[in-house]
């Protein structure tokens, strides 16, 4: 009896899958190759590319499909109900000339202008999947090297100064998959979530050369910018580039909160992944207004700081309930907890100083070797209410350790070079 009521249940679904590609439902694929793409890394494809994204989305929707091989492109923008798979063996490498990204009005550091576009650009466009074991190749050297040339010849240069595209911008979407790419030698930061809620990113390496400046050094190549963004899940990645690993960014400025723009960054969840070279694990970015419900566990640093989080004086600014457990330091010099002002470029345009808040912050089973605890410092107006943190055994190069600034403490279990520490004391002078 069992037997026959396991086949009928096999011969339906077959009679469902039959109908249902009958009816057309099944996932349409359009290679790239067949609209004219040469992935031979010199043929200049973005026509062809936009063109396969043009006819997928008239069409109905379907997945665009880069297959192996070497494709140059300038920017492209993706349409609803396109998907982009990026097969194993098959890399997406941008242009190395500005004029392929064309500029528009861009969310950038805290604020919009006119700025050049991303390699991939979404706006708009929920359920989008960004999938495969290929690459996304920003080949962003001659940007970096503009940029360190021109800050040499006037050190007053910003990040803005010298245009450079993104690998990735997606905004004003939801439920989005990013799974399986690695994001390679961005010109600038490698995949900026703007406005976005339900984003997970799963099994994906951002790497950008992080070495000698200005040989070999990538700059503002950051891993993930989440940007007035909800609902974000960030798991089994790898990091190694030549700024923040991931920030979380919003606006800046003395009218900040006011900005309808830029909602706070919310639930955003951190699990499972390495950290080689960077910023650090999380960082509240040098535009951050509202930040709050971070949870960040099972990740291994090698170098970049556990927690950072900067302090703007011209920017009213709180950053509460983030979480941290089961992290792993395994670097000499690797910082677990900075929290400290960041003056770079700041402008109080003609208003007081205003305040900012840091509460309930949460470091839990820490363990490893490193460099130090770090250090808490803030502005004037900084006030910083509660941190715990319990369950850390820790070798330190610097045992000390400063706390105090916080209004309330709590040190639970905690070993340091072998010694219990039970009280916040203040580091050695």
């Amino acid at each position: 009896m069992k037997t026959k009521i396991t086949l009928v249940v096999l011969l339906f679904s077959t009679m469902l899958a039959t109908t249902a590609l009958a009816a057309g439902t099944a996932p349409k694929l359009y290679k790239i190759t067949d609209h004219g793409a040469v992935g031979d890394g010199t043929t200049l494809n973005t026509k062809a590319i936009q063109a396969t994204i043009d006819e997928c989305a008239k069409k109905g929707g379907g997945t665009v499909v880069i297959p192996k091989g070497a494709f140059l492109s300038g920017a492209i923008f993706m349409k609803p109900g396109v998907n982009l798979d990026i097969q194993e063996g098959g890399v997406l490498r941008g242009s190395q000339n500005i004029e392929d990204y064309p500029k528009g009005p861009r969310r950038i550091e805290g604020h919009t202008e006119p700025w050049r576009c991303a390699l991939i650009n979404a706006d708009k466009v929920d359920h989008l999947h960004i999938t495969g074991k290929g690459m996304l190749d920003g080949n962003g050297e001659p940007f970096w090297k503009l940029f360190y040339s021109r800050r040499s010849a006037d050190r007053n240069t910003t990040n803005l100064s010298v245009e450079r595209p993104q690998l990735t911008f997606i905004q004003n979407s939801k439920d989005v998959v990013i799974q399986g790419i690695t994001f390679h030698n961005s010109g600038f930061w490698n995949l900026h979530l703007y406005r976005d809620q339900q984003v997970t990113v799963d099994h994906c390496r951002f790497e950008a050369p992080s070495g000698k400046v200005p040989d070999n050094h990538a700059p503002s190549s950051d891993g993930i910018d989440v940007d007035s963004s909800q609902d974000i899940t960030i798991s089994f990645c790898s990091f190694s580039v030549g700024d923040d690993d991931i920030a979380l960014k919003g606006s800046k400025g003395p009218f900040a909160m006011q900005d309808k723009d830029s909602p706070p960054d919310e639930r955003i969840h951190i699990y499972d992944c390495t950290f080689e070279q960077g910023g650090g694990i999380m960082t509240c970015g040098s535009e951050a207004t509202l930040v709050r419900d971070v949870d960040i566990r099972r990740c291994t640093t090698t170098g970049p700081t556990v927690l950072r989080l900067k302090l703007r004086p011209d920017t009213p600014q709180q950053y509460e309930n983030i979480s941290l457990d089961d992290i792993t330091i395994a670097g000499p010099n690797v910082v677990i907890l900075s929290i400290a002002p960041w003056t770079q470029y700041f402008d109080l345009k003609g208003q007081a100083p205003p305040t900012s808040l840091v509460r309930n912050i949460k470091l839990s089973n820490i363990k490893g070797t490193g460099g130090s605890i770090g250090k808490v410092a803030g502005n004037n107006g900084t006030t910083f209410e509660d941190i715990t943190l319990k369950n850390i055994n820790v070798t330190l190069k610097n045992a000390d350790y400063d706390v105090s600034k916080f209004k309330t403490a709590i040190l639970e279990n905690v070993v340091i070079n072998g010694t219990a520490v039970t009280t916040p004391a203040p580091a050695k002078q």
